[in-house]
């Protein structure tokens, strides 16, 4: 597959998605082509960025004024430190709102950075070069940003479209097996929400993929961005639709809260445990077919993907679980909300349970 685009067209910002191998010591001519020209950049780069790629992004923007700060992505730097220590250089260096930030990284670094870009001056313009699977085909796309609190993920951020998505695949050839399973647990989550044909092609190719296989992987990227945008097209703000994206999220948000957002589990990682969970809940409470649930069982078992809550959970952290569960921020009363599956690509959602309820289907699964 030669380089592709997408085109974004939100009521907010219209934006290309641009999707290729060994592009990112094109800058220039990529800007230059999208009408991109600011004064000065400031660059947050994930320290985890290997030195030939930095080298090369640096080398592609040579003629522009640049402030690097490098970012230690976590989940427990993803605060609201991160993003004044960010504002407070935009500052000191005088940033106008025709200037420009770049965040160079996985989601994390994406969403401090387009938060603080959403802050600043009310509006800075923002570039995103995500260098994770993860953040190649969900975080950099819809304009979500937004941070950590101790009280659980993401709650405090803000809806703000990048101006430009360069998503280079040979990133991923520099990341760990366990990073690339990650970022597949959104790629498999937007085909179970959307699309049962996009399911087809991962479920035949998913070793392929994982194993970044050129033409599987850039098809699996582009095919997961495609369902992403015409979600976030028809709800930029997750009033209605959109909240299927969600599939996976309020247990999985919970399971990484519930372990302290460590290195035990990834977010991509607990996205997948989360679809696992989901997907047997669903079939418990007669939304999901026992075959269409076991087509999901069989594709998480095929390629050893999370798929058993008793790897990492016992029952002394169900009550922990279901704390972080009732502090998810789709919830509008005490119910919880969930996203569930009616069959693959059919969703049901703006489901509200009990907690007693959910309470009962994790004893189960703890304890069987």
């Amino acid at each position: 597959m030669n380089k592709s685009k997408i085109q974004i067209n939100t009521k907010n910002q219209k934006y290309q998605i641009i999707i290729g191998n060994n592009i990112i010591g094109k800058l220039s001519k990529i800007f230059s082509k999208n009408k991109i020209n600011y004064n000065q950049y400031l660059i947050i780069i994930d320290d985890k960025i290997p030195n030939h790629l930095r080298k090369k992004i640096l080398k592609s923007l040579n003629k522009k004024k640049i402030t690097i700060l490098n970012f230690k992505a976590n989940e427990k730097n993803k605060n609201l430190k991160s993003v004044n220590k960010i504002v407070d250089i935009l500052l000191k260096k005088n940033f106008n709102r025709n200037d420009c930030l770049i965040a160079i990284g996985g989601g994390i670094t994406g969403d401090v950075s387009g938060f603080a870009a959403s802050i600043f001056k009310r509006g800075l313009n923002f570039i995103n070069i995500p260098s994770t699977l993860l953040a190649q085909v969900d975080s950099s796309i819809g304009g979500k940003t937004g941070v950590n609190t101790k009280y659980g993920k993401n709650l405090i951020g803000s809806f703000y479209q990048p101006n430009l998505v360069i998503s280079d695949i040979s990133f991923l050839k520099t990341l760990p097996k366990r990073e690339i399973i990650c970022g597949y647990g959104e790629i498999l989550k937007h085909s179970l929400i959307y699309d049962y044909n996009f399911f087809k092609f991962l479920d035949k190719n998913v070793i392929n993929i994982l194993n970044l296989k050129s033409t599987f992987i850039e098809k699996a990227i582009y095919g997961s961005c495609i369902i992403k945008k015409k979600i976030v097209e028809k709800d930029e703000n997750e009033k209605n639709l959109r909240k299927i994206l969600n599939l996976g999220h309020t247990f999985g948000h919970a399971f990484e809260a519930t372990l302290g957002f460590s290195s035990k589990l990834n977010h991509g990682e607990a996205v997948l445990l989360g679809v696992a969970t989901a997907s047997k809940f669903s079939l418990l409470n007669s939304f999901l077919k026992k075959q269409q649930y076991d087509l999901i069982n069989n594709h998480l078992i095929k390629a050893n993907l999370p798929n058993n809550l008793k790897k990492n959970f016992s029952i002394k952290d169900l009550n922990k679980i279901l704390y972080f569960m009732t502090k998810d921020k789709k919830n509008t009363n005490k119910k919880i909300n969930l996203i569930l599956l009616k069959k693959i690509g059919i969703t049901e959602f703006n489901k509200n349970f009990d907690k007693l309820k959910i309470s009962n289907f994790l004893k189960k699964e703890l304890i069987n």
